[in-house]
């Protein structure tokens, strides 16, 4: 954080000196002191406001490219094709050992919560210093799903200069103290907070209630699945859960949901029932009457404060300026976009004597599945601004061969004239911005005209919290608990707005169906990581060995470490009644020639050679040698 205080000293002496007492007397108009800074509500705003824009994260809006590091997405950019040649993860990926920040943020509370603020209204102080122990708790959450336990501090540290550093050198607390500490916090602090469902960008207790019920879920998850890898654990619990621990966990999860959820203060997002894949969309980008989205970082293109994830992942065929296309969503992900009946199948592209099945539009294929799909990816024959996406891979004639072009809507000669023998989008193979897995994102895309110019980019806010996920959470918490049925009725609620006409019920549920719900409804929003590594399925699923793409993609522990497509291609055979109609293929892009390898010692991040050799109380992470 910036600092609080700017002390400016001035002293003239000798002959050149100002000795107007009047001058020397007025105060400052280019200096904040403390009574100033904390007697003052917009300028303690201020400083909490840029605590808030540095939360902490790894996959957003911001930082994109980090979705395809798994089997969500491809990265359609040359700087990204590493991703899908690495075989593996260094042991400090996604690691966090953020204490600058923690001492910025002990330093607001320690201000904002001393006689510095006793001017301000009870109600404001209350809730300045609340949002400071919330922002705390959001910072050691943040660490301890990276790192396991860590130390907790929570008061600013200074070093005395006295030659012992000793005091400063905490021990690492148990990983479920740091949990513990997290979930007391956000119990602790949430009658300070306000329960408006309009405000968005700072602390609510809705909010509280929403990260305590994700943080709770995720210590219940690791003690109860921790137990599959016992050697993922430290004789001192600096990593590792009792599995005696669980049950509490998950009740402490559930009652945060169900309290937030019978409030009734937020409500699933359903402003165009007429069009539920459009309206799930929406939910991303529509911010008026949004009672759904709980805690974002906000953008506004009038304060200057834009991102461009538009810009960089706008439809090629249609991009306004000469950029788009780089994030691509796997058919992985893609085909655990269940049917309506409830059902799971993969997408037919042949007969079961080997014969193509043909469509008369691209898009057919998609019919009938899960409306969550094309609110959260752009399909072949799908619009974006108004426009007609341009993506199919080529002519294939009926002994198999194919037509095709190595850039952008290639045209070539065919039956005596010069057409187009490629879309605009691609797919092609190795060339960038092309939908190479036959998709595009859509979710968070800002359908604003200009959005997608580097002059303008997007408002679009990133959503860190929202209720559909609380439902999960409470429908996982339950199932845990042994009640499927309620377990069942949250997930419905969810899959109704999706368009399901069917609800579950208690016998339908399974691990399977609460890994799947999960997939889907929260795809591209920076979960997948957290939830394979609190479920001990990251190093099952992401196992480093290659394999064809699942048919079983309602299972949890099936392996899907290599990102697969889809192709449209057009059937050409002039007289035939399938001429001119659509096939598909599932390909493999060619760029992805290596497996995703998650082993053991990915799953808590390295702590650095220079904090161990600095302070000795600390114990490095398991199976990192």
């Amino acid at each position: 954080m910036k600092k609080f205080l700017y002390i400016l000293i001035m002293l003239f002496t000798l002959g050149w000196g100002c000795n107007d007492d009047e001058f020397l007397d007025r105060e400052p108009t280019n200096v904040l002191i403390d009574d100033q800074v904390w007697g003052d509500k917009a300028l303690i705003l201020s400083v909490v406001a840029d605590l808030y824009d540095r939360i902490p994260e790894y996959q957003s809006i911001q930082n994109w490219w980090n979705y395809a590091d798994f089997d969500e997405a491809f990265g359609s950019a040359f700087p990204d094709y590493w991703r899908h040649k690495n075989n593996g993860w260094g042991y400090g990926e996604w690691g966090l050992w953020n204490y600058s920040f923690i001492r910025e943020v002990n330093l607001y509370i320690q201000k904002a919560d001393s006689e510095l603020t006793e001017s301000l209204q009870a109600g404001d102080r209350a809730r300045f210093i609340a949002e400071g122990r919330f922002l705390r708790a959001a910072v050691y959450f943040e660490m301890v799903k990276r790192m396991g336990g860590v130390p907790l501090i929570l008061e600013p540290l200074t070093y005395d200069f006295s030659g012992d550093p000793s005091y400063l050198e905490y021990p690492r607390a148990k990983e479920s103290e740091v949990y513990d500490f997290v979930i007391s916090e956000l119990e602790a602090i949430k009658n300070d907070l306000p329960d408006d469902v309009n405000i968005k960008g700072r602390a609510t207790k809705g909010l509280a209630l929403a990260m305590q019920a994700r943080a709770a879920l995720y210590a219940g998850s690791i003690a109860k699945y921790g137990a599959t890898t016992p050697n993922v654990s430290l004789p001192g619990g600096e990593v590792g859960i009792s599995a005696g621990m669980a049950d509490g966990y998950y009740t402490k999860a559930l009652s945060a949901a169900e309290e937030l959820i019978n409030s009734e203060t937020y409500a699933l997002y359903q402003e165009n029932p007429d069009d539920v894949s459009q309206n799930f969309a929406d939910l991303f980008v529509k911010k008026s009457n949004n009672r759904e989205v709980i805690f974002v970082k906000d953008f506004k293109l009038q304060s200057g404060k834009v991102h461009g994830f538009t810009v960089q992942n706008q439809p090629w065929s249609g991009a306004e300026d000469l950029e788009g296309g780089r994030l691509n969503p796997s058919l992985n992900l893609v085909q655990a976009f269940e049917l309506l009946d409830n059902s799971f199948a993969k997408f037919p592209t042949m007969t079961e004597t080997g014969e193509y099945i043909f469509y008369d539009s691209p898009k057919d294929i998609f019919a009938g599945r899960d409306a969550r799909l094309e609110g959260t990816v752009i399909v072949p024959g799908s619009k974006f601004k108004g426009k007609d996406l341009d993506i199919w891979a080529g002519y294939i004639f009926p002994d198999g061969t194919i037509l095709t072009g190595d850039t952008y809507g290639q045209r070539k000669e065919l039956g005596g004239s010069n057409v187009p023998v490629v879309g605009y989008d691609g797919p092609i193979d190795e060339l960038e911005f092309t939908a190479q897995t036959g998709f595009y994102a859509r979710k968070f895309m800002d359908p604003a005209t200009g959005s997608g110019q580097r002059g303008l980019n997007s408002e679009v806010w990133w959503v860190r919290y929202r209720l559909a996920e609380v439902y999960l959470n409470a429908a996982e918490a339950a199932f845990e608990l042994g009640d499927p049925g309620k377990a069942a009725g949250y997930l419905s609620v969810v899959r109704r707005r999706a368009g399901f006409q069917t609800d579950l019920v208690a016998g339908d549920m399974s691990f399977d169906r609460i890994v799947h719900e999960r997939k889907v409804e929260l795809a591209l929003e920076g979960h997948i990581l957290w939830d394979m590594k609190r479920w001990r399925l990251a190093h099952i699923v992401w196992n480093g060995q290659s394999v064809p793409l699942t048919d079983k993609p309602w299972k949890a522990d099936e392996v899907s470490n290599r990102v697969f497509g889809l192709w449209p291609y057009k059937y050409y055979d002039p007289g035939s009644p399938n001429h001119g109609k659509y096939i598909f293929k599932e390909v493999l892009p060619r760029v992805v020639s290596n497996a995703d390898r998650f082993v053991l010692g990915n799953y808590y991040s390295l702590i650095g050679d220079d904090i161990l050799n600095n302070n000795p109380q600390i114990v490095k992470n398991p199976n990192q040698n």
